[in-house]
Protein backbone atom coordinates (compact mmCIF):
# COMPACT_ATOMS: atom_id res chain seq x y z
CA UNK A 1 0.00 0.00 0.00
CA UNK A 2 2.80 2.42 0.88
CA UNK A 3 4.64 1.69 -2.38
CA UNK A 4 1.46 2.48 -4.31
CA UNK A 5 1.11 5.75 -2.38
CA UNK A 6 4.70 6.70 -3.23
CA UNK A 7 4.05 5.92 -6.90
CA UNK A 8 1.05 8.26 -6.88
CA UNK A 9 3.07 11.02 -5.21
CA UNK A 10 5.95 10.55 -7.63
CA UNK A 11 4.16 10.00 -10.94
CA UNK A 12 0.76 11.64 -10.64
CA UNK A 13 1.39 14.46 -8.18
CA UNK A 14 5.01 15.11 -9.26
CA UNK A 15 6.46 15.28 -5.74
CA UNK A 16 10.21 15.94 -5.56
CA UNK A 17 12.36 12.76 -5.30
CA UNK A 18 14.10 14.02 -2.13
CA UNK A 19 10.74 14.26 -0.41
CA UNK A 20 9.78 10.80 -1.67
CA UNK A 21 12.98 9.40 -0.18
CA UNK A 22 12.26 11.10 3.18
CA UNK A 23 8.73 9.63 3.20
CA UNK A 24 10.23 6.17 2.59
CA UNK A 25 12.51 6.66 5.61
CA UNK A 26 9.47 7.57 7.74
CA UNK A 27 7.74 4.39 6.68
CA UNK A 28 10.64 2.31 7.96
CA UNK A 29 10.62 4.05 11.36
CA UNK A 30 7.22 2.50 12.06
CA UNK A 31 6.31 4.60 15.13
CA UNK A 32 2.63 5.59 15.27
CA UNK A 33 0.43 6.55 12.35
CA UNK A 34 2.26 6.86 9.01
CA UNK A 35 0.13 9.80 7.87
CA UNK A 36 0.73 11.57 11.22
CA UNK A 37 4.48 11.18 10.78
CA UNK A 38 4.32 12.74 7.30
CA UNK A 39 2.25 15.62 8.71
CA UNK A 40 4.50 16.25 11.70
CA UNK A 41 7.62 16.31 9.52
CA UNK A 42 5.87 18.76 7.14
CA UNK A 43 7.48 17.08 4.15
CA UNK A 44 4.54 17.83 1.88
CA UNK A 45 1.37 19.89 2.34
CA UNK A 46 -1.62 18.19 3.96
CA UNK A 47 -3.84 18.86 0.91
CA UNK A 48 -1.35 16.88 -1.19
CA UNK A 49 -1.35 13.98 1.27
CA UNK A 50 -5.16 13.83 1.26
CA UNK A 51 -5.23 14.04 -2.54
CA UNK A 52 -2.81 11.11 -2.74
CA UNK A 53 -4.89 8.99 -0.35
CA UNK A 54 -8.01 9.96 -2.28
CA UNK A 55 -6.48 8.60 -5.50
CA UNK A 56 -5.18 5.52 -3.69
CA UNK A 57 -8.37 4.58 -1.83
CA UNK A 58 -11.06 6.15 -3.99
CA UNK A 59 -12.25 8.33 -1.09
CA UNK A 60 -13.78 11.79 -1.36
CA UNK A 61 -11.82 14.77 0.02
CA UNK A 62 -13.95 17.34 1.85
CA UNK A 63 -12.03 20.63 2.06
CA UNK A 64 -14.75 22.50 3.96
CA UNK A 65 -17.35 21.37 6.54
CA UNK A 66 -20.27 23.79 6.13
CA UNK A 67 -22.57 24.91 8.99
CA UNK A 68 -25.44 22.75 7.71
CA UNK A 69 -23.22 19.64 7.98
CA UNK A 70 -22.46 20.16 11.68
CA UNK A 71 -24.97 18.39 13.95
CA UNK A 72 -24.49 18.58 17.73
CA UNK A 73 -26.75 15.53 18.19
CA UNK A 74 -24.20 13.40 16.31
CA UNK A 75 -21.29 14.65 18.45
CA UNK A 76 -23.11 14.50 21.82
CA UNK A 77 -22.19 10.82 22.55
CA UNK A 78 -18.47 11.78 22.43
CA UNK A 79 -16.25 14.10 24.45
CA UNK A 80 -14.52 17.03 22.77
CA UNK A 81 -11.12 15.70 23.78
CA UNK A 82 -11.82 12.29 22.19
CA UNK A 83 -12.85 13.72 18.82
CA UNK A 84 -9.97 16.20 18.82
CA UNK A 85 -7.45 13.54 19.71
CA UNK A 86 -8.75 11.22 16.99
CA UNK A 87 -9.15 14.04 14.45
CA UNK A 88 -12.58 12.71 13.44
CA UNK A 89 -16.17 13.96 13.50
CA UNK A 90 -19.57 12.56 12.38
CA UNK A 91 -21.37 15.02 10.06
CA UNK A 92 -24.44 15.24 7.82
CA UNK A 93 -24.29 15.18 4.02
CA UNK A 94 -26.57 17.25 1.77
CA UNK A 95 -29.30 14.59 1.88
CA UNK A 96 -29.20 14.24 5.68
CA UNK A 97 -27.15 11.04 5.68
CA UNK A 98 -24.28 10.50 8.12
CA UNK A 99 -20.62 10.76 7.08
CA UNK A 100 -17.48 10.40 9.19
CA UNK A 101 -14.83 13.00 8.40
CA UNK A 102 -11.31 11.77 9.26
CA UNK A 103 -7.78 12.97 8.69
CA UNK A 104 -6.33 9.42 8.83
CA UNK A 105 -8.15 6.91 6.59
CA UNK A 106 -6.43 3.95 8.31
CA UNK A 107 -7.70 4.74 11.82
CA UNK A 108 -10.25 1.92 11.61
CA UNK A 109 -10.64 1.71 15.39
CA UNK A 110 -11.96 5.29 15.64
CA UNK A 111 -14.23 4.88 12.61
CA UNK A 112 -15.69 1.63 14.03
CA UNK A 113 -16.17 3.23 17.46
CA UNK A 114 -18.08 6.20 16.01
CA UNK A 115 -20.28 3.89 13.93
CA UNK A 116 -20.96 1.74 17.01
CA UNK A 117 -21.70 4.65 19.40
CA UNK A 118 -24.14 6.15 16.90
CA UNK A 119 -25.77 2.70 16.53
CA UNK A 120 -25.25 2.65 12.78
CA UNK A 121 -24.73 -0.37 10.57
CA UNK A 122 -22.43 1.53 8.25
CA UNK A 123 -21.31 5.10 7.46
CA UNK A 124 -19.29 6.47 4.53
CA UNK A 125 -15.92 7.98 5.42
CA UNK A 126 -14.50 11.16 3.85
CA UNK A 127 -11.04 12.71 4.13
CA UNK A 128 -10.76 16.17 5.62
CA UNK A 129 -7.90 18.50 6.73
CA UNK A 130 -7.08 18.45 10.46
CA UNK A 131 -7.77 22.16 10.98
CA UNK A 132 -11.20 21.91 9.36
CA UNK A 133 -12.12 18.92 11.55
CA UNK A 134 -11.02 20.76 14.73
CA UNK A 135 -13.01 23.86 13.69
CA UNK A 136 -16.11 21.73 13.10
CA UNK A 137 -15.70 19.99 16.48
CA UNK A 138 -15.48 23.36 18.26
CA UNK A 139 -18.56 24.61 16.43
CA UNK A 140 -20.56 21.47 17.20
CA UNK A 141 -19.92 21.73 20.94
CA UNK A 142 -20.50 25.49 21.05
CA UNK A 143 -23.92 24.99 19.45
CA UNK A 144 -24.84 21.94 21.50
CA UNK A 145 -27.83 21.93 23.87
CA UNK A 146 -27.65 23.59 27.29
CA UNK A 147 -26.32 21.03 29.72
CA UNK A 148 -25.93 23.23 32.80
CA UNK A 149 -29.43 22.27 33.93
CA UNK A 150 -28.53 18.59 33.55
CA UNK A 151 -25.39 19.12 35.64
CA UNK A 152 -27.43 20.81 38.38
CA UNK A 153 -29.72 17.79 38.55
CA UNK A 154 -26.68 15.64 39.31
CA UNK A 155 -25.57 17.75 42.27
CA UNK A 156 -26.54 16.56 45.74
CA UNK A 157 -25.52 17.47 49.28
CA UNK A 158 -22.49 15.22 49.17
CA UNK A 159 -21.17 16.88 46.00
CA UNK A 160 -21.35 20.36 47.49
CA UNK A 161 -19.49 19.18 50.60
CA UNK A 162 -16.56 17.65 48.71
CA UNK A 163 -16.27 20.36 46.03
CA UNK A 164 -13.31 21.93 47.86
CA UNK A 165 -11.32 18.71 47.44
CA UNK A 166 -11.96 18.56 43.69
CA UNK A 167 -11.26 22.14 42.54
CA UNK A 168 -8.75 22.25 39.70
CA UNK A 169 -7.81 24.47 36.77
CA UNK A 170 -8.45 23.70 33.11
CA UNK A 171 -6.93 24.79 29.82
CA UNK A 172 -9.95 24.47 27.52
CA UNK A 173 -13.36 24.27 29.18
CA UNK A 174 -14.72 22.14 26.36
CA UNK A 175 -12.02 19.58 27.08
CA UNK A 176 -12.40 19.51 30.87
CA UNK A 177 -13.32 15.96 31.87
CA UNK A 178 -13.74 16.70 35.59
CA UNK A 179 -16.61 14.76 37.13
CA UNK A 180 -17.17 17.19 40.04
CA UNK A 181 -20.66 18.59 39.28
CA UNK A 182 -19.97 22.14 40.55
CA UNK A 183 -16.82 22.35 38.42
CA UNK A 184 -18.82 21.06 35.46
CA UNK A 185 -21.54 23.62 36.17
CA UNK A 186 -19.09 26.57 36.28
CA UNK A 187 -17.50 25.38 33.04
CA UNK A 188 -20.93 25.04 31.43
CA UNK A 189 -21.86 28.52 32.68
CA UNK A 190 -18.76 30.01 31.00
CA UNK A 191 -19.33 28.03 27.79
CA UNK A 192 -22.98 29.04 27.68
CA UNK A 193 -22.12 32.71 28.23
CA UNK A 194 -19.72 32.64 25.28
CA UNK A 195 -22.25 30.84 23.10
CA UNK A 196 -24.92 33.43 23.95
CA UNK A 197 -22.57 36.40 23.33
CA UNK A 198 -22.79 37.59 26.96
CA UNK A 199 -20.63 40.51 28.05
CA UNK A 200 -21.13 39.92 31.80
CA UNK A 201 -22.16 37.16 34.20
CA UNK A 202 -23.87 38.13 37.47
CA UNK A 203 -23.95 35.65 40.36
CA UNK A 204 -26.43 37.09 42.86
CA UNK A 205 -27.28 35.51 46.24
CA UNK A 206 -30.58 36.40 47.94
CA UNK A 207 -32.21 35.19 51.15
CA UNK A 208 -33.63 31.94 49.78
CA UNK A 209 -32.33 31.74 46.22
CA UNK A 210 -29.34 32.13 43.94
CA UNK A 211 -29.70 33.80 40.55
CA UNK A 212 -27.27 33.74 37.65
CA UNK A 213 -27.89 36.35 34.98
CA UNK A 214 -26.13 37.08 31.69
CA UNK A 215 -25.90 40.55 30.17
CA UNK A 216 -26.63 40.01 26.47
CA UNK A 217 -26.81 42.96 24.06
CA UNK A 218 -26.82 45.34 27.03
CA UNK A 219 -29.71 43.82 29.00
CA UNK A 220 -29.67 41.23 31.78
CA UNK A 221 -31.37 37.86 31.29
CA UNK A 222 -31.92 35.31 34.07
CA UNK A 223 -30.32 32.06 32.91
CA UNK A 224 -29.94 29.69 35.89
CA UNK A 225 -31.20 29.33 39.45
CA UNK A 226 -28.96 26.77 41.22
CA UNK A 227 -29.80 25.71 44.79
CA UNK A 228 -28.75 28.43 47.28
CA UNK A 229 -26.56 25.90 49.20
CA UNK A 230 -24.23 25.69 46.16
CA UNK A 231 -23.40 29.40 46.28
CA UNK A 232 -20.21 29.05 48.42
CA UNK A 233 -18.95 26.21 46.20
CA UNK A 234 -19.54 28.10 42.94
CA UNK A 235 -17.88 31.26 44.29
CA UNK A 236 -14.92 29.25 45.63
CA UNK A 237 -14.42 27.59 42.25
CA UNK A 238 -14.35 30.99 40.53
CA UNK A 239 -12.01 32.42 43.20
CA UNK A 240 -9.54 29.58 42.72
CA UNK A 241 -9.60 30.09 38.94
CA UNK A 242 -8.96 33.83 39.49
CA UNK A 243 -6.22 33.29 42.09
CA UNK A 244 -8.21 34.99 44.87
CA UNK A 245 -8.32 34.17 48.58
CA UNK A 246 -11.19 31.70 49.10
CA UNK A 247 -11.05 32.17 52.88
CA UNK A 248 -11.59 35.95 52.70
CA UNK A 249 -15.30 36.69 52.37
CA UNK A 250 -15.58 40.01 54.20
CA UNK A 251 -13.90 42.40 51.75
CA UNK A 252 -14.21 42.92 47.98
CA UNK A 253 -11.65 41.19 45.76
CA UNK A 254 -10.67 41.64 42.12
CA UNK A 255 -8.99 39.06 39.90
CA UNK A 256 -8.61 37.76 36.39
CA UNK A 257 -9.22 34.44 34.62
CA UNK A 258 -8.03 33.40 31.18
CA UNK A 259 -9.97 30.54 29.61
CA UNK A 260 -10.42 28.88 26.23
CA UNK A 261 -13.80 27.83 24.93
CA UNK A 262 -13.20 25.96 21.69
CA UNK A 263 -11.20 28.26 19.43
CA UNK A 264 -12.09 31.39 21.43
CA UNK A 265 -9.69 32.88 23.98
CA UNK A 266 -11.64 34.68 26.72
CA UNK A 267 -10.29 37.12 29.30
CA UNK A 268 -12.55 37.36 32.38
CA UNK A 269 -12.35 40.12 34.99
CA UNK A 270 -13.68 38.97 38.34
CA UNK A 271 -15.15 41.28 41.00
CA UNK A 272 -16.53 40.00 44.31
CA UNK A 273 -18.63 42.06 46.73
CA UNK A 274 -19.80 40.91 50.20
CA UNK A 275 -23.57 41.33 50.71
CA UNK A 276 -25.82 40.38 53.61
CA UNK A 277 -26.71 37.09 51.85
CA UNK A 278 -23.20 36.14 50.69
CA UNK A 279 -20.66 37.21 48.10
CA UNK A 280 -21.99 38.70 44.90
CA UNK A 281 -19.76 38.03 41.87
CA UNK A 282 -19.69 39.91 38.57
CA UNK A 283 -17.61 38.58 35.69
CA UNK A 284 -16.77 40.78 32.68
CA UNK A 285 -16.00 38.73 29.57
CA UNK A 286 -13.68 39.93 26.79
CA UNK A 287 -13.19 37.78 23.70
CA UNK A 288 -9.52 38.34 22.81
CA UNK A 289 -9.95 36.46 19.53
CA UNK A 290 -12.82 38.70 18.36
CA UNK A 291 -11.97 40.83 15.36
CA UNK A 292 -11.58 44.58 15.78
CA UNK A 293 -14.51 46.62 14.46
CA UNK A 294 -13.91 48.96 11.53
CA UNK A 295 -15.45 52.45 11.46
CA UNK A 296 -18.02 51.51 8.80
CA UNK A 297 -19.28 48.62 10.97
CA UNK A 298 -20.21 50.71 14.02
CA UNK A 299 -23.43 52.33 12.77
CA UNK A 300 -21.97 55.78 12.04
CA UNK A 301 -24.28 57.45 9.46
CA UNK A 302 -22.91 57.01 5.93
CA UNK A 303 -22.99 60.75 5.25
CA UNK A 304 -20.70 61.37 8.24
CA UNK A 305 -18.13 58.62 7.58
CA UNK A 306 -15.92 60.64 5.16
CA UNK A 307 -15.90 63.60 7.59
CA UNK A 308 -15.03 61.35 10.56
CA UNK A 309 -12.15 59.82 8.60
CA UNK A 310 -10.91 63.30 7.70
CA UNK A 311 -11.09 64.47 11.33
CA UNK A 312 -9.19 61.48 12.77
CA UNK A 313 -6.48 61.94 10.14
CA UNK A 314 -5.69 65.52 11.26
CA UNK A 315 -2.28 66.28 12.73
CA UNK A 316 -3.47 67.90 15.97
CA UNK A 317 -6.54 68.61 18.09
CA UNK A 318 -8.84 66.72 20.47
CA UNK A 319 -11.61 64.31 19.44
CA UNK A 320 -13.98 63.55 22.34
CA UNK A 321 -16.37 60.58 22.48
CA UNK A 322 -19.11 60.91 25.09
CA UNK A 323 -21.79 58.66 26.53
CA UNK A 324 -22.62 56.63 29.65
CA UNK A 325 -20.74 53.52 30.75
CA UNK A 326 -21.21 50.65 28.32
CA UNK A 327 -22.20 52.81 25.35
CA UNK A 328 -19.33 51.60 23.13
CA UNK A 329 -17.00 54.61 23.43
CA UNK A 330 -13.83 52.51 23.67
CA UNK A 331 -14.88 50.41 20.66
CA UNK A 332 -15.33 53.58 18.60
CA UNK A 333 -11.91 54.89 19.64
CA UNK A 334 -10.22 51.55 18.86
CA UNK A 335 -11.86 51.55 15.42
CA UNK A 336 -10.55 55.09 14.85
CA UNK A 337 -7.02 54.09 15.91
CA UNK A 338 -7.12 51.03 13.64
CA UNK A 339 -8.13 53.29 10.74
CA UNK A 340 -5.11 55.59 11.15
CA UNK A 341 -2.60 53.01 12.43
CA UNK A 342 0.32 53.10 9.97
CA UNK A 343 4.08 52.49 10.35
CA UNK A 344 4.66 56.24 9.92
CA UNK A 345 2.71 57.13 13.07
CA UNK A 346 3.65 56.65 16.72
CA UNK A 347 0.40 55.91 18.58
CA UNK A 348 0.36 55.53 22.38
CA UNK A 349 -2.64 54.90 24.63
CA UNK A 350 -3.21 55.06 28.38
CA UNK A 351 -6.28 53.12 29.48
CA UNK A 352 -8.01 51.77 32.59
CA UNK A 353 -7.71 48.95 31.72
CA UNK A 354 -6.40 47.99 28.26
CA UNK A 355 -9.32 46.01 26.81
CA UNK A 356 -7.95 44.86 23.45
CA UNK A 357 -4.37 44.69 22.25
CA UNK A 358 -3.79 46.43 18.93
CA UNK A 359 -0.63 45.46 16.97
CA UNK A 360 1.67 48.40 16.30
CA UNK A 361 0.29 50.58 19.11
CA UNK A 362 1.91 51.22 22.51
CA UNK A 363 -0.70 50.62 25.23
CA UNK A 364 -0.29 51.56 28.91
CA UNK A 365 -2.41 50.34 31.83
CA UNK A 366 -3.34 52.79 34.59
CA UNK A 367 -2.05 51.56 37.97
CA UNK A 368 -3.10 53.90 40.78
CA UNK A 369 -1.49 51.77 43.49
CA UNK A 370 1.89 52.47 41.91
CA UNK A 371 1.11 56.10 41.14
CA UNK A 372 0.46 55.65 37.42
CA UNK A 373 -2.65 57.80 36.87
CA UNK A 374 -4.03 59.21 33.63
CA UNK A 375 -2.34 62.55 34.35
CA UNK A 376 1.07 61.08 35.29
CA UNK A 377 1.03 58.65 32.40
CA UNK A 378 0.01 61.38 29.95
CA UNK A 379 2.93 63.56 31.04
CA UNK A 380 5.36 60.74 30.24
CA UNK A 381 3.64 59.80 26.98
CA UNK A 382 4.11 63.36 25.67
CA UNK A 383 7.89 62.83 26.07
CA UNK A 384 7.70 59.62 23.98
CA UNK A 385 7.43 61.55 20.68
CA UNK A 386 3.84 60.47 19.93
CA UNK A 387 1.81 61.50 16.90
CA UNK A 388 -1.49 60.24 18.32
CA UNK A 389 -2.46 59.83 22.00
CA UNK A 390 -5.49 58.04 23.39
CA UNK A 391 -6.49 58.92 26.97
CA UNK A 392 -9.02 56.40 28.24
CA UNK A 393 -11.05 59.03 30.09
CA UNK A 394 -10.76 62.67 31.15
CA UNK A 395 -11.77 62.50 34.80
CA UNK A 396 -10.20 65.60 36.34
CA UNK A 397 -8.84 69.07 35.61
CA UNK A 398 -5.21 67.92 35.58
CA UNK A 399 -5.80 65.28 32.89
CA UNK A 400 -7.94 67.71 30.85
CA UNK A 401 -5.23 70.42 30.98
CA UNK A 402 -2.45 68.06 29.85
CA UNK A 403 -4.64 66.67 27.06
CA UNK A 404 -5.40 70.19 25.80
CA UNK A 405 -1.75 71.25 26.01
CA UNK A 406 -0.81 68.11 24.05
CA UNK A 407 -3.33 69.01 21.34
CA UNK A 408 -2.06 72.60 21.20
CA UNK A 409 1.55 71.43 20.81
CA UNK A 410 0.88 69.34 17.71
CA UNK A 411 -0.58 66.02 18.87
CA UNK A 412 -3.87 64.37 17.91
CA UNK A 413 -5.62 63.36 21.14
CA UNK A 414 -8.58 60.98 21.52
CA UNK A 415 -10.47 60.71 24.81
CA UNK A 416 -13.86 60.06 26.42
CA UNK A 417 -16.17 61.91 28.79
CA UNK A 418 -19.27 60.75 30.66
CA UNK A 419 -21.97 63.14 29.45
CA UNK A 420 -25.50 62.64 28.13
CA UNK A 421 -24.99 64.32 24.77
CA UNK A 422 -22.27 65.92 22.66
CA UNK A 423 -23.06 69.53 23.62
CA UNK A 424 -22.81 68.71 27.34
CA UNK A 425 -19.12 67.80 26.86
CA UNK A 426 -18.30 71.49 26.50
CA UNK A 427 -20.23 72.34 29.69
CA UNK A 428 -18.44 69.52 31.54
CA UNK A 429 -14.97 70.78 30.54
CA UNK A 430 -15.85 74.33 31.60
CA UNK A 431 -17.20 72.98 34.94
CA UNK A 432 -13.86 71.21 35.43
CA UNK A 433 -12.10 74.57 35.16
CA UNK A 434 -10.99 74.65 31.51
CA UNK A 435 -11.16 78.12 29.93
CA UNK A 436 -13.58 78.33 26.96
CA UNK A 437 -10.87 79.73 24.67
CA UNK A 438 -8.74 76.61 25.29
CA UNK A 439 -11.69 74.38 24.32
CA UNK A 440 -12.34 76.26 21.06
CA UNK A 441 -8.66 76.21 20.10
CA UNK A 442 -8.10 72.50 20.82
CA UNK A 443 -11.35 70.46 20.43
CA UNK A 444 -12.09 69.65 16.78
CA UNK A 445 -15.03 67.24 17.13
CA UNK A 446 -17.35 65.74 19.77
CA UNK A 447 -19.12 62.43 19.17
CA UNK A 448 -21.98 61.27 21.43
CA UNK A 449 -23.21 57.70 21.14
CA UNK A 450 -25.50 55.00 22.52
CA UNK A 451 -25.82 51.30 21.77
CA UNK A 452 -29.19 49.95 20.63
CA UNK A 453 -30.17 46.34 20.06
CA UNK A 454 -30.69 45.33 16.44
CA UNK A 455 -33.64 43.35 15.09
CA UNK A 456 -32.96 39.60 14.99
CA UNK A 457 -32.31 38.68 11.32
CA UNK A 458 -33.57 35.13 11.93
CA UNK A 459 -37.13 36.08 12.94
CA UNK A 460 -37.69 39.66 11.73
CA UNK A 461 -41.12 40.51 10.33
CA UNK A 462 -42.58 43.78 9.01
CA UNK A 463 -45.10 45.72 11.16
CA UNK A 464 -46.90 49.07 11.00
CA UNK A 465 -46.55 51.65 13.77
CA UNK A 466 -49.14 54.27 14.69
CA UNK A 467 -50.79 55.91 17.70
CA UNK A 468 -48.93 56.56 20.96
CA UNK A 469 -45.63 55.11 19.74
CA UNK A 470 -45.55 57.63 16.90
CA UNK A 471 -46.34 60.49 19.30
CA UNK A 472 -43.47 59.40 21.55
CA UNK A 473 -41.10 59.26 18.58
CA UNK A 474 -42.28 62.57 17.06
CA UNK A 475 -43.48 64.70 20.02
CA UNK A 476 -43.06 67.95 18.06
CA UNK A 477 -45.36 66.87 15.20
CA UNK A 478 -49.15 67.24 15.35
CA UNK A 479 -49.80 64.55 12.77
CA UNK A 480 -47.68 61.57 11.90
CA UNK A 481 -48.29 59.11 9.13
CA UNK A 482 -48.10 55.37 9.69
CA UNK A 483 -44.81 53.83 8.69
CA UNK A 484 -43.50 50.31 8.41
CA UNK A 485 -40.87 48.92 10.74
CA UNK A 486 -39.33 45.50 11.38
CA UNK A 487 -39.54 43.53 14.62
CA UNK A 488 -38.30 40.13 15.73
CA UNK A 489 -40.99 37.64 16.72
CA UNK A 490 -38.55 35.68 18.93
CA UNK A 491 -36.57 32.52 18.22
CA UNK A 492 -33.87 30.29 19.74
CA UNK A 493 -31.08 32.41 18.22
CA UNK A 494 -32.19 35.56 20.06
CA UNK A 495 -33.43 33.87 23.28
CA UNK A 496 -36.96 34.87 22.20
CA UNK A 497 -36.16 38.57 22.65
CA UNK A 498 -36.50 39.57 18.98
CA UNK A 499 -33.06 41.21 19.11
CA UNK A 500 -29.65 39.94 18.02
CA UNK A 501 -26.52 42.09 18.34
CA UNK A 502 -26.15 45.85 18.76
CA UNK A 503 -25.26 48.90 16.72
CA UNK A 504 -24.47 52.50 17.57
CA UNK A 505 -26.55 55.65 17.19
CA UNK A 506 -24.55 58.86 16.97
CA UNK A 507 -24.64 62.62 17.13
CA UNK A 508 -21.53 64.34 15.84
CA UNK A 509 -20.53 67.94 16.46
CA UNK A 510 -17.85 69.41 14.25
CA UNK A 511 -16.47 72.55 15.94
CA UNK A 512 -17.13 75.26 13.35
CA UNK A 513 -16.37 79.01 13.64
CA UNK A 514 -20.00 79.72 14.60
CA UNK A 515 -19.82 77.09 17.36
CA UNK A 516 -16.53 78.52 18.61
CA UNK A 517 -18.14 81.92 19.02
CA UNK A 518 -21.10 80.33 20.82
CA UNK A 519 -18.83 78.43 23.25
CA UNK A 520 -16.86 81.62 24.00
CA UNK A 521 -20.09 83.43 24.90
CA UNK A 522 -21.98 80.72 26.83
CA UNK A 523 -21.60 77.33 28.51
CA UNK A 524 -25.33 76.52 28.23
CA UNK A 525 -25.49 73.09 26.57
CA UNK A 526 -28.99 73.75 25.18
CA UNK A 527 -27.80 76.81 23.26
CA UNK A 528 -24.67 74.96 22.08
CA UNK A 529 -26.86 72.05 20.91
CA UNK A 530 -29.22 74.39 19.04
CA UNK A 531 -26.33 76.02 17.16
CA UNK A 532 -24.75 72.61 16.48
CA UNK A 533 -28.03 71.46 14.85
CA UNK A 534 -28.04 74.59 12.71
CA UNK A 535 -24.49 73.62 11.67
CA UNK A 536 -25.60 70.16 10.55
CA UNK A 537 -25.60 67.97 13.66
CA UNK A 538 -28.15 65.10 13.67
CA UNK A 539 -29.38 64.40 17.25
CA UNK A 540 -29.21 60.90 18.73
CA UNK A 541 -33.01 60.46 18.51
CA UNK A 542 -33.02 61.40 14.81
CA UNK A 543 -30.21 58.93 14.00
CA UNK A 544 -32.23 56.33 15.89
CA UNK A 545 -35.32 57.11 13.79
CA UNK A 546 -33.26 56.67 10.63
CA UNK A 547 -32.21 53.21 11.85
CA UNK A 548 -35.86 52.32 12.58
CA UNK A 549 -36.82 53.27 9.02
CA UNK A 550 -34.02 51.09 7.64
CA UNK A 551 -35.27 48.10 9.68
CA UNK A 552 -32.12 48.01 11.83
CA UNK A 553 -33.71 48.66 15.24
CA UNK A 554 -37.14 49.24 16.82
CA UNK A 555 -39.00 52.26 18.30
CA UNK A 556 -38.89 50.67 21.78
CA UNK A 557 -35.09 50.48 21.66
CA UNK A 558 -34.62 54.05 20.49
CA UNK A 559 -37.02 55.38 23.15
CA UNK A 560 -35.22 53.29 25.78
CA UNK A 561 -31.78 54.82 25.19
CA UNK A 562 -32.59 58.37 24.07
CA UNK A 563 -34.27 61.30 25.78
CA UNK A 564 -35.71 64.39 24.15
Amino acid sequence: MTDELLDILRNQLKVDEKKIKRIQELKEQGNGSFIERIRSEKIIEEDLILHAYSLLLGMEVLSDIGPSMIDSELTSPFTVSYLRQKRAIPIRDEKGGILIAVSDPFDYETIDNIVSRLELEYADTVLCPEKEIIRAINKAFEEGPHTAEQVLKDIDEEDSERIFEEIEKTADLLEDTSEAPVIKFVNMMFSSSVKNRASDIHIEPYQDELKIRFRIDGLLHEMYSPPKRLHPSIVSRIKVMAGLNIAEKRIPQDGRIEIKVGDKSIDIRVSTLPTIYGERVVLRLLDKTAKMFQLHELGIPDEWLPEIKRIISMSHGIVLVTGPTGSGKTTTLYAALSEINTPEKNIITIEDPVEYQIPGIGQVNVDRKKGLTFANGLRTIVRQDPDVILVGEIRDLETAEIAIQSALTGHLVFSTLHTNDAASAVTRLIDMGIEPYLITSSVIAIIAQRLVRTVCPYCKKPQEVSGKMLKDLFPERKRTKKFRIFKGTGCDKCLNTGYYGRTGIYEIIKITEKLKNTILSTSDSNIIKKVAMEEGMTPLRQDGLNKIKKGISTPEEILRVTQV
